[in-house]
């Protein structure tokens, strides 16, 4: 009889919800974050024996990433998270691994009399920005990305020419509405990045592929929108990219005695298509632990 032995694990604390205001002159400045941390080593002891010995609760966890946005800074969330992945890895001795994940949700200055207003935001709601970094001794992986970013272009897609069989009922089209919700992941070779302006441009170059591009497909456009990133960026080393396909159908209107030239949609939220791509460089550096997400890791 085959005998029954543990298998991977980890633990850590998920989803704190941190925000950061820096008040030290007159225009304050916010950062809003939800911060993921997950912890990785040999707590054997703890699942066989219930040893919490080696354990860190998950509550100091939380309590490091609240004191570290005050005692080590919060502007760039990679370098927070490499911060705080550090320091789980190198002063907590059972820890040898370290996976921050880390949401931050923008805000925009609310306009008083036409002129910004130095403590009033509004939450500023096109996309979340993503950061999810691995420390694994002495080894360090950054993934950047984005989430939710909601983008439609009324016309420059097509799909004909697919294959059909007996179930087809889907006509061809040379002039449709493409839309997504696209999530990004971006994987660098360094940690030696100017994060803010790298983010900003390689939304710039999806944003401008995913309006220039004359897609016969999807499938087309994501790849031109990672091969635009690759080449403006080459501390990148692949992306990965994942874009549902919001179908925006048109409405018959013909029972009302009107012609509708693509003028009038039924934007339909389910079922969807669901198209995802990883463009990358041929001579690429093997990724590592770098995508073992926080949660699905396990599986």
């Amino acid at each position: 009889m085959s005998g029954i032995i543990l298998g991977k694990n980890q633990y850590g604390k998920a989803e704190n919800r941190l925000v950061r205001i820096y008040r030290d002159t007159p225009r304050h400045e916010i950062h809003d974050v939800n911060v993921s941390v997950c912890l990785r080593g040999d707590f054997t002891a703890a699942h066989l024996a219930g040893d919490q010995s080696e354990v860190l609760p998950t509550d100091t966890q939380k309590q490091t990433a609240y004191a570290y946005a005050k005692e080590k800074g919060l502007q760039s969330i990679e370098d927070y998270a490499l911060t705080l992945a550090r320091h789980f890895v190198g002063d907590v001795e059972p820890v040898l691994g370290a996976r921050i994940e880390i949401e931050e949700y923008a805000w925009e200055r609310a306009i008083v009399d036409g002129t910004e207003h130095d403590h009033t935001w509004v939450r500023k709601g096109q996309e979340v920005r993503t950061a999810a970094i691995t420390v694994d001794g002495t080894d360090e992986w950054v993934i950047g990305g984005l989430k939710d970013m909601v983008i439609l272009k009324s016309t420059g897609s097509e799909f004909a020419g697919f294959l059909t069989d007996p179930y087809t009922v889907l006509q061809p089209t040379h002039d449709r509405v493409m839309a997504t919700s696209l999530v990004a992941q971006w994987r660098f070779t360094t940690t030696k990045v100017d994060w803010e302006a790298t983010y900003i441009g390689v939304k710039a170059q999806l944003v401008k592929q995913f309006a220039v591009v004359q897609s016969r497909a999807l499938q087309q456009t994501l790849y031109e929108m990672g091969k635009a990133v690759l080449e403006t960026y080459p501390q990148i080393a692949e992306i990965r990219l994942s874009a549902p396909n919001k179908h925006h159908f048109v409405y018959d209107l013909s029972p009302f005695g009107l012609e509708n030239p693509n003028e009038v949609f039924h934007a339909d939220d389910r079922p969807y298509g669901l198209i995802q791509a990883t463009v990358t460089r041929d001579d690429a550096p093997a990724p590592g632990p770098a995508w073992d997400l926080q949660r699905g890791w396990l599986g």
